[in-house]
């Protein structure tokens, strides 16, 4: 009976849950005009997408370039207003945050650039920099400002800290800057990190380090993370959760575990073999990434997003009908006909 218990209460807590933030058919379209005056359409950037995430967990988003991930950041920061559908933060609709609700928002949600050095002001030392946040929030306790620039710059390890206050951008490196970004990013003691590529600028011995932050970080504070990255060999050790998108969908959602062990979407296994692999004898597997180019998001092609490029065609069916989304187990879950008899709506 104990254990019956115990299997109801976690039950009981599971269904409680709510998700930091929930995406519901969420699309972000930007029209394109004519001579200035005549609409010729609509970029369909971000066209349907459905998440949830959970206090605590990391998920990384993969994909090549235009696909849709930088959208989907820029959304979810609020920097794009949704053209349909629904975002959710704390079980509320934000497209019912009035300015005051929309600045608070901001201010649980650290955003982390790709390019460190582009991101900071050339103009501004560390000390003005992690201090703009703070100002701009409300902080007006001058001592609790220092505080708070000192406590987040022991933790992203920009010490000694007298010597690095003064300090222009342009006087640090690579990987100071982007430490600097995250210590920027964590200011306002955020619930949610958006992190948009954050390595893909810095060398390889630096990116590790980052990501080692990054971890600890998360760890320390329950933080979301959403790793946002072309670069599969990474993800495997960051996150808990992986989500691959195609042609501005989300094509495959998946437990890293689950995904790296036996990938189901034809473009997430595409994905896999075109990841670099100092093995020779693995050269083969790049003659078998899929010829062509991503959809055009101006023109879609009908039914499924990836069929033009797929090997594993089902004609008459992937060529003319949108997939569902398939659940495959209770780790995985895939947007593709090939598994409409495997998976569960």
């Amino acid at each position: 009976m104990p254990d019956l218990a115990v299997e109801m209460q976690e039950t009981l807590q599971e269904e409680e849950r709510v998700p930091v933030l929930k995406a519901v058919n969420l699309h972000t379209w930007f029209e394109i005009r004519k001579f200035g005056f005549f609409k010729a359409g609509d970029v369909r950037a971000l066209d349907g997408v459905d998440f949830e995430l959970y206090q605590g967990e990391t998920v990384s988003i993969v994909g090549e370039s235009g696909c849709g991930k930088s959208t989907l950041a820029r959304t979810i920061l609020g920097l794009h207003r949704p053209t349909k559908g629904k975002l959710f933060f704390n079980g509320k609709d934000m497209a019912e945050f009035k300015k005051e609700d929309m600045k608070a928002y901001r201010a649980s949600v650290g955003y982390i650039q790709q390019d460190p050095y582009g991101a900071l002001p050339p103009f501004m030392t560390v000390k003005r920099i992690l201090e703009e946040p703070l100002i701009i929030n409300g902080v007006k306790d001058k001592f609790e400002r220092q505080k708070r620039i000192r406590n987040v710059m022991e933790e992203v390890k920009l010490a000694p800290i007298e010597d690095f206050l003064p300090k222009f951008p342009h006087m640090l490196s690579g990987g100071q800057q982007q430490r600097l970004v995250i210590a920027r990013a964590m200011i306002l003691q955020p619930k949610m990190l958006v992190a948009d590529e954050p390595v893909s600028m810095l060398d390889a011995s630096v990116r590790v380090e980052i990501l080692q932050l990054l971890r600890s970080l998360q760890e320390k504070h329950n933080l979301v993370i959403i790793y946002i990255t072309h670069d599969l060999s990474t993800v495997r050790y960051f996150s808990e959760r992986i989500f691959t998108m195609y042609g501005a969908r989300i094509v495959e959602k998946a437990t890293t575990k689950a995904l790296l062990s036996d990938p189901l979407h034809p473009y997430t296994q595409a994905l896999f073999k075109a990841t670099s692999d100092p093995d020779a004898a693995n050269l083969k597997a790049y003659k078998e990434v899929p010829a062509g180019e991503p959809p055009s998001l101006l023109n879609p092609p009908k039914g499924c997003r990836f069929y033009p490029r797929c090997a594993k065609i089902i004609k008459g069916k992937c060529d003319h009908f949108e997939p569902p989304e398939f659940h495959i187990g209770d780790d995985q879950s895939v947007f593709c006909w090939l598994y409409e008899d495997q998976g569960k709506q």
